[in-house]
């Protein structure tokens, strides 16, 4: 699939792995997975705390994805003096609001990764009682990581919903894009920080947004 495709046409799951991996972001992620967990086993030393850490990390992610998405991707450029405050998250977002089928703009900056995993392997080393306790918490975020990725992707590519979950997911997120971009942050999960933050209306009673392609109305 090119970047300038319009057609919808069949895509198979081989196919968009084949596509997925083809992007920096999700073998860097990868990477850090499989080192992360190769350390981790060398290790060994595995106690209660290692099966608690998944457990906390899987509750957290849909509120970790709203916060991000809402506070970071959808950030309004701000002025403090003469410069102007404008992440590359954010522009890349506004782009990707514009263009949703531009497979590039999918995918987490890969420029952002160079510092993000960086920070979390020191965060793994550095915040965690033991060591070992760090590594599981690296390897459990490079799975959520590879998931938010791949779930992403397929909900941008042409790939047809099959499952009633996915499907809701991806309906979810499409009316994030197509109807209201005010509503409906979460992307691995449909309704969860969404419903309890109180932004999954019913679509029906949500006005189409004029800047749902063109975020704060930035774009001439």
């Amino acid at each position: 699939m090119t970047t300038t495709d319009k057609s919808r046409r069949a895509l198979t799951l081989p196919q968009a792995a084949r596509e997925f991996v083809r992007h920096p972001s999700p073998p860097m992620i990868l990477a850090l997975l499989v080192v992360a967990s190769a350390m981790r086993i060398a290790r060994g030393d595995w106690q209660l705390t290692d099966a608690v850490v998944p457990v906390v990390m899987l509750a957290a992610f849909p509120f970790l994805e709203w916060v991000i998405h809402v506070a970071i991707l959808h950030w309004r450029p701000r002025r403090v003096g003469p410069v102007v405050i404008d992440p590359l998250l954010a522009r890349k977002h506004r782009e990707h609001h514009v263009d949703p089928r531009q497979v590039e703009l999918i995918f987490i900056p890969w420029q952002a990764l160079l510092w993000v995993l960086p920070a979390v392997v020191l965060l793994a080393a550095f915040a965690f009682p033991r060591l070992e306790l760090g590594l599981t918490f690296l390897m459990v975020l490079g799975v959520l990581g590879l998931a938010y990725e791949w779930t992403h992707y397929l909900i941008h590519s042409d790939y047809k919903p099959k499952s009633s979950a996915y499907r809701a997911i991806w309906r979810n997120h499409r009316h994030h894009h197509f109807k209201n971009e005010n509503y409906w942050f979460t992307v691995t999960s449909a309704g969860t920080a969404d419903r309890v933050l109180g932004t999954c209306p019913d679509p029906q009673a949500v006005p189409s947004s004029p800047t749902a392609k063109n975020l704060h109305s930035l774009n001439a």
